[in-house]
């Protein structure tokens, strides 16, 4: 048996252990493992027992929820955030479209599916009470795309200067996929670098570094743009912020020199080649713009359907709004490759209006958390806000290119936001707005 299927066999059964008899958290860092491993798509597959290990992981969740609800259930209710709301309400839209998808049987599969994901975000968000456990979760994410940074260096390109097959359970192998899930964990690192001690600096650097590697040698351009607007995002806060520590201006530039020193040292002509298509619009063929006919044939789409087509409804439609030229030699249809007309296409116009009220629901939640640690001097909570602002922006920047409309790694973005507000502003209003004198319980870390 092999070094990784014994580590992972490891700390599986660990994982599970922990979760039952020390902390709940424990049973969301064993399904996040899972999840980015992969193990059923691993080399080293042979090695371990033929297990569900994914359902496992979810009952473990569910069953630790069980037995320990009324205890969750006081620090983290459901009821008091708002991003749930506009989850259930896409998922309903989902489930409604059962009924009129153009592919019904791929729409039923899928919108179970979404429902489970749904299912355990809400699960997740009960097990994770406490600062302590939202740096786990994070840094077992962070982790979990470094292993995968680690295949794709292992592996290496293909004929085509691209790595498929590697990846999360739900990216199939695409690599664009795969690198837009890994571009948020540049914008976390870039805040552990900052706040931590040398041996999470280090850590964090490490990491990076075969995180950015990986990114380079898939070679996507959505996943690029996200890192670069994520990044830049997080970098104006920490230089042009009023609330500044000793020397954050200048660890701010640092970094950027380090990145860009980094990128040039990790990026290859294969790597420049690609990105410099992104300025060739004229060529489809080498731009990719051709998604633009993609998105704006949607519009056709829901003049006919303003309801929406369902998931694989678009592909199966797809030669009667796009020019044949598309499908010379294919049998098959095109996919939007855009997850803002993904929604579009499967839900319609009321699907999109929900997805929009979503995030907005998200960023406004964040801002309100942001403003209450200002108010309570708790900067390095503040930071932490913004970073995880920006991992979710830089996903949203990468998706726009790919159909991630129901990306695991789009509503665990946006749990981690809501995680993060519960544990620094919902759970402490309450009591505030009773006894306007009281000072709240948040944890105050000034700087120093």
């Amino acid at each position: 048996m092999g070094k990784f299927a014994l580590l992972f066999l490891f700390l599986f059964t660990t994982g599970i252990f922990a979760a039952l008899f020390i902390v709940p958290v424990s049973s969301v860092l064993v399904y996040q493992m899972v999840y980015f491993v992969n193990p059923d798509n691993s080399w080293w597959a042979a090695s371990i027992p033929g297990l569900r290990y994914s359902f496992i992981t979810v009952l473990l969740m569910l069953f630790v929820l069980m037995i320990n609800y009324k205890d969750l259930s006081v620090s983290s209710p459901w009821k008091k955030q708002p991003v749930f709301k506009w989850m259930f309400a896409i998922l309903a839209v989902y489930g409604l479209m059962i009924n009129f998808a153009i592919v019904t049987e791929v729409h039923k599969t899928f919108t179970y599916d979404f429902a489970k994901l749904i299912i355990i975000v809400l699960v997740a968000y009960k097990l994770v009470g406490s600062e302590r456990a939202l740096n786990a979760c994070l840094w077992a994410y962070v982790l979990g795309v470094t292993y995968i940074g680690y295949i794709a260096y292992s592996v290496g390109r293909d004929g085509q200067g691209r790595i498929e097959g590697i990846g999360m359970i739900d990216t199939g192998g695409d690599g664009n996929m795969t690198a837009a899930a890994m571009v948020p964990a540049l914008i976390i690192l870039t805040y552990k670098a900052w706040v931590g001690n040398k041996k999470i600096k280090f850590v964090a650097i490490f990491c990076g570094a075969f995180i950015a590697n990986g990114i380079v040698l898939i070679n996507s351009r959505g996943a690029f743009l996200g890192a670069v607007v994520g990044s830049l995002f997080f970098l104006f806060y920490m230089i042009f912020s009023k609330y500044q520590r000793a020397g954050q201006r200048g660890t701010a530039i640092l970094i950027i020199l380090v990145a860009l020193a980094g990128t040039m040292y990790v990026a290859d002509e294969a790597f420049w080649s690609r990105m410099e298509t992104l300025r060739e619009v004229d060529d489809g063929s080498k731009s990719g713009s051709h998604r633009i006919d993609f998105w704006i044939a949607t519009f056709d789409v829901l003049h006919d359907y303003p309801m929406g087509v369902g998931i694989q409804g678009y592909v199966e439609l797809s030669p009667n709004y796009l020019p044949e030229h598309y499908f010379e030699g294919r049998k098959i249809g095109k996919a939007v490759h855009s997850t803002w007309f993904q929604v579009l296409g499967e839900i319609g116009w009321l699907g999109f209006a929900f997805l929009l009220a979503l995030l907005i629901s998200t960023f406004r939640l964040s801002r309100n958390t942001k403003q209450y640690l200002l108010k309570n001097e708790n900067y390095n909570a503040y930071f932490k806000m913004l970073a995880l602002e920006g991992a979710l922006l830089s996903f949203l920047v990468a998706a726009s290119f790919i159909n991630r409309a129901r990306a695991e790694m789009l509503y665990w973005l946006i749990l981690f936001i809501a995680i993060a507000s519960n544990i620094y502003y919902l759970r402490f209003i309450e009591p505030e707005r009773k006894n306007p004198k009281a000072p709240g319980s948040v944890e105050i870390r000034k700087y120093e």
